[in-house]
């Protein structure tokens, strides 16, 4: 990546970016978060610049700089996406720990985050905005929708499709071909030897369905 980087957030997730970014030997131009009080203010050496609508720093993305979206509220990050698609014409760049590894045909789409010792087997395929915490596995041909999050530690292996926005907790093993739907949230710990509904919420070894 040539160009400098805005990271849209300064949280936990924001700060991972920056340290990303940094790794690879990116330059990060600065932050941008909605939050007034950070304003003008550093956050490790990088400057606050202001809001996330700030078209004096929008207008720099897509021709001097590329931006990071480093949240996981979904909402919140399809919002600041479709404006940058809307007017800059640009996607969200992807932020890769450079001790991730990632197959040679693993398909990744933009705005991803892919933390620390990260493995991506072959053919693995990675929609848009997903964020996978250190030291997750996705095994080969296993498929993420957009805004799927996958906790650190977290298995999930060959053959298994999750819907859009699903949720993985930390520790969690999905065993091989089973489908996550569409929101579903898998609890911490949990291993998921069956499919997953749309919107449900399953939890335990083996993972039960649980209240949300």
């Amino acid at each position: 990546m040539e160009n400098p980087v805005i990271i849209f957030g300064t949280g936990g997730l924001g700060r991972a970016a920056l340290e990303i970014f940094e790794s690879n030997g990116n330059v990060v131009y600065g932050f941008l978060d909605d939050d007034k009080k950070l304003h003008d203010t550093e956050i490790d050496n990088i400057p606050v610049l202001g809001k996330t609508t700030d078209q004096g720093f929008l207008k720099l993305i897509g021709q001097k700089c590329e931006a990071f979206v480093a949240t996981d509220d979904s909402k919140e990050k399809q919002s600041i996406a479709n404006t940058l698609i809307e007017k800059r014409k640009v996607m969200p760049t992807n932020a890769i720990h450079s001790s991730a590894h990632i197959a040679k045909s693993a398909v990744l789409g933009h705005g991803n985050f892919i933390n620390a010792n990260v493995t991506l087997g072959a053919g693995s395929d990675l929609a848009n905005h997903c964020i996978l915490h250190s030291g997750c596995t996705v095994d080969h041909d296993a498929k993420l929708g957009d805004f799927v999050q996958i906790g650190a530690g977290a298995t999930v292996s060959a053959n298994v499709e999750l819907g859009e926005n699903a949720f993985v907790g930390a520790g969690s093993v999905l065993v091989s071909g089973i489908k996550i739907g569409k929101n579903a949230r898998i609890g911490a710990g949990s291993v998921v030897i069956a499919d997953v509904a749309a919107g449900d919420t399953v939890f335990g070894n083996p993972a039960q369905k649980v209240d949300a």
